[in-house]
């Protein structure tokens, strides 16, 4: 079920929102429980007992772990819950990439196990290994009521999309969180305007990018527009589902991280990765990177330390060679930074053209069906392959998608926030606000009856 879908909006969304205002407070993580189940189970049916026998896993070796007299029992049981999973994601998401790479390799033939991955499979995978990591570090006291810690792994708000949230982080919360009007109106702005978002914008873009692999006459105009437009498509996407897993769980009583920052204002990779995903990316330097070492050690250990994570980010947003690539691609210019420490004397103009175009051609690889048809389009918008410059299609979509280019640009700054509460401060913006929040609802409610173009990128995650 996607937030962006009138079942989850009149329907599912509604029902909840009673039910748990109305219960008392010692059963609202159980409303949390049995609806995020559901939830999950409106698209996946037969893989919420996975869900389920993930949650009562990291449970019992939380508890296990809790309960253990020694180190090494601690470490027994954190090894059977990063062993479990970890088996679990590969099974799932990464067999069928390696029993494929080996049968290119070696001439085999063996058959592979087409497994329908589960939604947010990397996700809530990801918070449970947070949860007793952090447990095991003694970070993080031990959850142990089971309803509030399944509450926690299939929280119906970001189980799907993220922001990736930490146990630590949400706690307190778990056990004991208040409830506003104040919080309630902050979280439902926040939502809609997520919403917008994805309705709006993403999903206009990302219906030009599959009219782009459609065309039989591209240009290579008609390449950087397509490059661009998944950029921004990918951005105002996954930003916007951000947007509304915060809203929700600002609705329900959690404060969750932010996981964007206006990332293409960036004048450095390093600055880029800062912004974008960023609870993805604190994860992977908390929980990887400086176990590793990080970068206290020697300059060679660190630049595996670098190529492993980033091999392992690629990796972790899909099974093929193009997100390995484009993984190490970061990587590479992460180090070129750190080495060519000159690259931040340029101007700010040059440091944040070459942040884009690094980013730009990153998202035509990551976008790819494959190796080949990357090198394709990133030749195509550089004129190989016979190419023209630009033609009457080109022109046409170009005048068709020029406004939706200036307003997704624009909204890519913080422009329109800083306008936005400079309004609200004032009298008008009182009056001004739900209104407009109103007319957000009912625009994106008309798209989404029209039948639009509303697919979601980061279910394949």
């Amino acid at each position: 079920m996607l937030f962006s879908s009138i079942p989850f909006l009149y329907y599912f969304l509604p029902a909840v929102l009673i039910v748990y205002f109305l219960v008392p407070k010692a059963l609202k993580n159980t409303v949390l429980l049995i609806s995020s189940l559901v939830f999950y189970a409106w698209g996946e049916p037969k893989y919420v007992f996975l869900m389920i026998a993930t949650i009562c896993l990291f449970y019992f070796c939380g508890i296990a772990i809790g309960k253990s007299q020694t180190q090494k029992m601690k470490k027994l049981w954190l090894t059977v819950s990063v062993v479990i999973s970890l088996a679990l994601l590969a099974i799932f998401k990464y067999a069928d990439f390696f029993i494929e790479s080996v049968n290119s390799v070696t001439g085999l033939n063996m058959s592979l196990l087409r497994l329908a991955l589960p939604i947010g499979i990397s996700f809530y995978t990801f918070q449970c290994l947070s949860y007793t990591i952090d447990v095991y570090r003694g970070n993080a006291k031990v959850q142990r009521n089971i309803i509030s810690f399944g509450a926690y792994v299939s929280l119906f708000p970001q189980l799907i999309a993220g922001p990736i949230v930490r146990y630590v982080d949400v706690a307190r919360e778990l056990d004991s969180r208040t409830h506003s009007l104040e919080d309630f109106s902050l979280g439902l702005r926040r939502f809609l305007i997520g919403l917008g978002k994805k309705i709006l914008i993403a999903n206009q873009l990302g219906e030009l990018t599959e009219i782009f692999r459609q065309s039989g006459e591209k240009s290579v105009v008609f390449y950087w527009m397509y490059a661009i437009a998944f950029a921004l498509h990918i951005y105002f996407d996954f930003s916007g589902y951000s947007d509304m897993a915060i809203g929700l769980g600002r609705i329900f009583g959690f404060k969750f991280i932010e996981n964007f920052n206006y990332p293409y204002l960036s004048r450095s990779i390093a600055e880029f990765w800062r912004r974008w995903h960023m609870s993805l990316g604190s994860w992977f330097r908390d929980y990887v990177y400086i176990p590793l070492g990080g970068n206290r050690v020697k300059r060679s250990r660190w630049v595996f330390n670098t190529l492993v994570v980033w091999m392992l980010t690629g990796l972790w947003h899909g099974a093929a060679w193009n997100f390995v690539l484009w993984g190490l691609l970061y990587a590479a210019f992460l180090l070129i930074e750190k080495w060519v420490p000159a690259l931040q004397k340029l101007p700010s103009v040059f440091r944040r053209a070459y942040v884009l175009l690094v980013v730009i051609l990153g998202f035509v690889l990551f976008n790819a069906t494959d190796l080949y048809q990357a090198m394709s389009d990133i030749g195509g918008m550089f004129g190989f392959g016979n190419v023209p410059f630009v033609n009457t299609e080109t022109l046409y979509y170009l005048r068709s998608y020029g406004v939706l280019f200036v307003v997704a640009l624009i909204g890519a700054t913080p422009l329109v926030k800083t306008v936005a509460n400079k309004v609200s401060q004032k009298t008008i913006g009182a009056v001004l606000e739900p209104v407009i929040m109103l007319l957000l609802l009912v625009l994106c409610t008309a798209y989404l009856v029209d039948g639009s173009f509303n697919p979601f990128l980061y279910f394949r995650f």
